[in-house]
């Protein structure tokens, strides 16, 4: 029998159930420089809330997810409309938190995976920009194996390996130590790409010479990145995931400083999965919502975690997908993704 890891132990990934493969629970994407040191900030409120949810990153304890309580609720509210596990990408740089997010888990009856691994450079130590390939796969490799982040609880899948544009030499010898530790462990790795229609491609070649096996690497983000669908298709002719990870914001204006990019509504990004579905390539695909600020949380009045489930599969489904292909989207490939234990392997 094939196992996922969660941080509250092994799941048969039969038992998964309903996925999301790309969400923050505890995270801290404030400005490293600042964030310990930040001004008083004004709380969010109904006058405020569209303001700071459109500009997300101008309102920096938007970009703070640190309340328990939040967190439990709505992940109860996404247990009630179905979903059963989260994939949690808060990595090194992030502050991830594996024992919280274990008490959550517990709390709402959700599986979570957590990542191993670390985000772009901006937002890591010295020490970790200068590492080497080999400690780096080694590091990761402990976090999927013998505990992460000062705890015994071990990741479940590699990423998100955050890569800024132009791709930084840190970030390159990063992406390598992680195909050395997908390797070594059989995990996937999930890869967060530079705001530029290039980087996937970039990654994608980066990854194939270390080694890696593309039908174990999803490529995060296409919401923001690739608009051409031959150029998906490229991707997609390779072997690889990709994901389409920013369902509930529905507005086009991205708010990410000097980058010129209109993004699309849910009802775009299901259209651009049912035309790469026909051409065959359902079983390459991968949506979620990367909930990383206040604002898209129930407690502040945002979408929750369950919008993919109460709201997106019943346009879907009205929008011509049958209830296997959803079922592919949201079960059986992250199924496969997240399995990479059997009964043999060593805790």
């Amino acid at each position: 029998m094939a196992y996922a890891q969660t941080v509250t132990g092994r799941v048969p990934a039969a038992d998964l159930g309903h996925v999301l493969l790309h969400e923050h629970i505890l995270s801290d994407l404030r400005d490293p420089a600042t964030r310990d040191t930040d001004r008083a900030w004004p709380p969010i409120t109904m006058q405020n809330r569209f303001e700071i949810d459109y500009f997300q990153n101008r309102h920096p304890p938007n970009m703070w997810l640190d309340d328990d309580a939040a967190a439990t609720a709505d992940l109860t509210a996404l247990r009630a409309a179905g979903g059963r596990t989260v994939v949690e990408l808060t990595v090194g740089g992030l502050r991830p938190q594996p024992e919280r997010l274990a008490a959550a888990s517990r709390a709402s009856g959700v599986h979570i995976v957590c990542g191993a691994g670390h985000y772009v450079d901006a937002y890591l130590a010295p020490e970790t920009l200068a590492a080497d390939r080999d400690a780096l796969a080694d590091e990761m490799r402990q976090q999927l194996t013998e505990g992460a982040w000062g705890t015994a609880i071990t990741c479940g899948i590699i990423g998100e390996l955050g890569c800024s544009w132009p791709l930084t030499g840190p970030e390159r010898t990063r992406l390598e130590a992680g195909a050395d530790a997908q390797r070594a462990t059989g995990a996937a790795i999930t890869v967060h790409p530079g705001r530029h229609p290039d980087a996937p491609a970039e990654i994608c070649a980066i990854l194939l010479a270390a080694g890696a096996d593309p039908e174990r690497v999803i490529i995060d983000h296409m919401d923001r990145t690739i608009f051409d669908q031959a150029r998906l298709v490229a991707l997609l002719r390779q072997g690889f995931v990709l994901e389409w990870d920013m369902f509930g914001i529905e507005t086009s204006q991205y708010w990410m400083p000097g980058a010129d990019i209109d993004l699309p509504t849910d009802a775009a990004r299901i259209q651009t999965l049912r035309a790469l579905t026909d051409l065959g390539y359902g079983a390459q695909l991968a949506i979620s919502h990367d909930i990383c600020t206040r604002t898209r949380l129930l407690t502040y009045g945002g979408h929750g975690y369950g919008h993919i489930l109460r709201h997106v599969v019943p346009i879907m489904l009205r929008r011509g997908f049958n209830e296997a292909e959803v079922e592919q989207l949201l079960v059986h490939t992250p199924a496969r993704l997240l399995a990479h234990l059997t009964e043999g392997d060593a805790p």
